[in-house]
């Protein structure tokens, strides 16, 4: 759609020039970190306080044009996509920590806050925030697609760190969620519903978050496999015998090998799995002989132990980094990523089906897994423009997704709905969906939020 001219000269009015139409700003915010692809919006605004991000949706709600919430951009599905154009409200410039509460274990602040930001704000506190998705996300943008990753076996997902928030609805009131209290009985959890609602249901403009306590010691390893199977079944003994992880994740000899080309690691081409201990100096060492016990009956070998922060930094980068170096695989490619969740007593059989219907489709999909929690990823490469490879990832994807459904598992564990398993939402909640819909159009009757994802048509 344009923007009515009424309409973007009380934009202009309001902001300056933190009101865009260029052709630059606009292209900016209509990239995709996958395959999936869209026009830019019609326009980009900046706004500064929640006051403001207030204004600019009572003016988007009298003129409906639809509006799309923006962090860093980093997420995998297509969700900040302006699919049916409309305005970006980039949130970035409101990145202010607000109020650390060390005796609480809480701190506020706006969505533009980084997670890396923020515990570098913590530093000095002995405290952190510990849901790492990998990509240096924003706070706000993590909470709408209630992100998780490698440390949520341990800590939980941002669905259990999320307290409380301030949210701005679709006619521009402004609501507060939750509170400060370590529990409440008191009505709806509407803080729930607005995590992982993906910008479809309002804009979050302050979030308070549960903080932890830094480890006192930690241990990071690396160690491989004779195969897939192995490893993952190792997964499995693991968090059944209750050795506390940190983190415990899963690359299959792909992935190795495309550490390897990225940062000059000499890990085998063999799946490996990635682990993280946190405690006391007696419960690290403990833990971590333990698992080595473990590692060892499913044929664990070549344990590399980090044994300094520099090296765990540099373990856990490698790790982060995943998803460009398995793109360096296969230069110029592109990729349909997905992921599923899973119970644990499924996890080995799952990643193996997916294993072998990669090869049967003659693709190149490097896999990864947050396995600790049941959750892998598979990042499908193929080449722009090239119809049949798309369509043969889009069939790996899909049957993914149905296993995962067929033993109780979800569509996603983590990357969220966005435009990529909005075509799958009915399989997994059936007539749930309506519900959806129904709170969808009770909290945005004009349909202005972030249109065309989460709820299918």
């Amino acid at each position: 759609m344009t923007i009515p001219a009424n309409a973007a000269e009380a934009l202009s009015q309001l902001l300056g020039p933190r009101f865009s139409q260029s052709q630059a700003d606009r292209d900016l915010h209509g990239q995709s970190e996958t395959f999936h692809t869209a026009p830019p919006p019609d326009a980009v605004v900046w706004p500064l306080t929640t006051a403001e991000v207030s204004q600019v949706m009572a003016i988007c709600q009298q003129h409906l044009i639809p509006v799309i919430g923006w962090g860093t951009g980093t997420s995998l599905e297509g969700h900040a996509l302006a699919i049916h154009g409309g305005i970006v409200i980039d949130l970035m410039k409101m990145d202010r920590v607000l109020d650390i509460r060390s005796e609480d274990l809480q701190v506020s602040v706006q969505p533009g806050v980084t997670r890396e930001a923020l515990n570098t704000e913590l530093r000095a506190t002995g405290l952190f925030f510990p849901v790492d998705p990998g990509a240096n996300a924003s706070l706000g943008g993590m909470a709408a697609t209630r992100a998780s990753g490698t440390t949520a076996v341990r800590y939980g997902t941002m669905r259990d760190n999320v307290l409380a928030l301030e949210v701005v609805l679709a006619d521009g009131r402004i609501i507060r969620t939750g509170t400060r209290a370590a529990k409440s009985s008191a009505g709806y959890d509407l803080t729930g519903l607005f995590v992982g609602s993906e910008g479809t249901l309002g804009i979050i403009t302050e979030l308070t978050l549960r903080l932890h306590g830094q480890p006192e010691e930690v241990a990071s390893a690396v160690c491989a496999f004779p195969n897939l199977e192995a490893a993952v079944e190792c997964v499995t003994a693991t968090i059944q015998s209750g050795i506390p992880m940190a983190r415990i994740e899963f690359v299959d000899a792909d992935a190795a090998r495309a550490f390897n080309q990225a940062s000059g690691s000499q890990m085998r081409e063999q799946p490996h799995l990635m682990v993280e201990f946190n405690g006391s100096p007696v419960s690290v060492r403990e833990d971590a002989e333990k698992f080595g016990e473990l590692a060892t009956d499913f044929g664990g070998q070549g344990f590399d132990w980090a044994t300094t922060p520099e090296e765990r930094a540099a373990l856990w980068r490698m790790r982060h980094g995943a998803y460009r170096a398995c793109l360096a695989l296969r230069p110029g490619a592109t990729a349909v990523v997905t992921d599923v969740c899973v119970p644990m007593s499924h996890l080995a059989a799952q990643v193996a089906a997916a294993a072998a219907d990669i090869r049967a489709e003659g693709l190149v999909g490097p896999m990864v897994g947050h396995v600790g929690d049941g959750n892998f990823h598979s990042q499908l490469l193929v080449m722009p423009g090239d119809a049949d490879e798309l369509a043969a990832a889009k069939r790996v994807a899909g049957r993914m997704a149905e296993r995962a459904l067929s033993v109780g598992g979800t569509i996603t564990g983590e990357h969220g709905v966005g435009i990529g398993k909005r075509p799958l939402m009915r399989a997994q909640h059936g007539d749930a969906v309506d519900v959806m819909a129904a709170i969808k159009a009770a909290l945005d009757p004009q349909g202005i939020m972030n249109p065309g994802k989460v709820i299918p048509d």
